[in-house]
């Protein structure tokens, strides 16, 4: 396969837990690895922030983007257009995070090119790229746009149902499970070098060495159920006060699930640290991974505590049942439901034979199904296809 010059378009481009970004740096570095040109372009937030930088070996271009709401917006997209026309003969294909504004700036302007456009959705439900084009004041134009798409990506199966109910074409919808690296499982005598590491880049999260450690890592989101665990920790944390939850990452509900936990008197029991660019050192830290979440898209937070060989709680929903079968892999518990979730933890933690059964089945999923290697040849099949199809 010849030398690929692949753009990936992330406007929100941090490689930090959770969502598309993660996704973009993978892909990015899993390109690189394999002899491609990736280069990432993304919005310039802060006006100090450099315009060229490199990021694990490959070009991040940041797009001028002023923080002002609408008008924002409007520049970043024409500086993406600018940039895509100047370099257009520089370019074998275009990737773009999420079927929103950069999505429609790319695929007006590479139309006439012999340059394809593939676009990854993201999302689920209310949450969904799908959602937002019905909702949004330039949805339905975006939508349109996007349909016309040389190939449209789906990272889970409830995803892409969503995206061919709303119209968009089979033949040219694909369904690419989200990939990780598979990094060293982790061994139980790590655990306390990891929590030792994590206390002294954050003070706050120093404690009791041999307590029960849970983490959460993702988006900080109202769908991601956070307020039920929060309701579960002030059952557990009154049989266990050592304990302590990590919920690790940022979000709209950053300061609402805050509140929450201040209201109960659990500030020193729950902890939001923010986002880590890297949650390896978290997950090897923690006893139990949860996800206690109502809704989700593909969750690339779950497959890395699998890939990682943490034992997994989450709740019984569509798109964790795509990755994980109760008792096979996880324990599975209703949403909206803080007992059965501290029934849960409390059994995982007691149960090590248990424990480990899971964590086995779950790595070998990973292995099987979702490795970031899997994830890269998959989507260079459908840049390859797209390229020859778009050139006749």
């Amino acid at each position: 396969m010849n030398s690929l010059r692949i753009a990936l378009v992330s406007r929100r481009y941090w490689p930090q837990v959770g969502g598309v970004e993660v996704t973009t740096a993978r892909l990015a570095t899993e390109f690189r690895r394999l002899g491609h040109q990736p280069r990432v372009l993304t919005a310039q937030w802060e006006s100090s922030w450099p315009t060229e930088v490199v990021h694990h070996e490959f070009p991040v271009t940041r797009l001028v983007q002023p923080q002002i709401r609408g008008w924002g917006t409007i520049r970043y997209l024409h500086a993406l257009s600018r940039w895509l026309r100047k370099h257009v003969s520089e370019l074998d294909a275009v990737v773009v995070s999420t079927l929103r504004h950069d999505a429609y700036a790319a695929i007006a302007t590479l139309r006439n090119t012999p340059v394809p456009v593939i676009v990854r959705a993201a999302g689920a439900g209310a949450t969904s790229d799908v959602a937002w084009q019905r909702e949004a004041r330039f949805g339905g134009r975006v939508q349109r746009a996007c349909l016309t798409a040389d190939a449209i990506i789906a990272p889970s199966a409830g995803l892409e149902d969503e995206l061919l109910l709303a119209g968009y074409p089979r033949a040219r919808t694909h369904l690419v499970p989200s990939g990780v690296e598979l990094v060293p499982l982790r061994q139980v005598a790590d655990r306390g070098a990891a929590r030792r590491a994590v206390a002294d880049a954050n003070l706050s999260l120093e404690m009791v060495p041999d307590a029960p450690l849970v983490v959460f890592t993702g988006r900080l989101e109202e769908q991601k159920g956070l307020a039920d665990l929060v309701a579960a920790w002030d059952l557990f944390s009154r049989k266990q006060p050592n304990a302590r939850a990590w919920m690790i990452g940022d979000g709209p509900f950053r300061e609402t699930l805050y509140e929450l936990i201040v209201d109960r008197g659990l500030h020193h029991q729950m902890f939001l640290p923010g986002a880590f660019d890297d949650v390896a050192g978290v997950l090897t830290a923690a006893d139990l991974f949860v996800q206690p979440a109502h809704a989700a898209g593909s969750s690339l937070a779950l497959l890395e505590a699998m890939a990682a060989g943490v034992p997994i709680i989450a709740t019984d929903i569509p798109a964790h049942r795509e990755l994980l079968a109760h008792e096979e892999h996880a324990l599975l518990v209703p949403p909206h439901d803080p007992p059965a979730l501290v029934a849960a933890i409390e059994r995982l933690l007691v149960d090590e034979r248990l424990a480990e059964r899971l964590v086995t089945a779950a790595r070998a999923r990973v292995e099987a199904r979702h490795s970031i290697e899997q994830a890269a040849d998959r989507y260079l099949e459908i840049i390859e296809h797209a390229m020859r199809a778009k050139r006749k």
